[in-house]
């Protein structure tokens, strides 16, 4: 088992769902909290449907973590 942190609510575990970032303590995708945010989500519905297993905290950690991968790889992502 291979568990690196990535925040404080966020972790990569070899040994759960093939290694994709995860809530820790749980096996909810950070990817899947990340588009219910995107589609608009209220923040309080996010943690309900997750019956408070993902915090408000940890979604903002979330979203300031795909932020910040966004600023440092965009120019990775713009066509020549």
């Amino acid at each position: 088992m291979k568990v690196k942190a990535i925040g404080r609510f966020i972790v990569t575990d070899t040994d759960v769902c093939h290694g994709e970032p995860v809530f820790r303590g749980t096996r909810i995708l950070v990817a899947d909290v990340l588009e219910q945010v995107a589609s608009g989500m209220a923040w309080e519905a996010i943690v309900e449907e997750w019956r408070g297993s993902v915090t408000p905290e940890a979604i903002a950690e979330a979203v300031r973590l795909a932020r910040e991968a966004l600023v440092t790889h965009a120019p990775e992502l713009v066509p020549a």
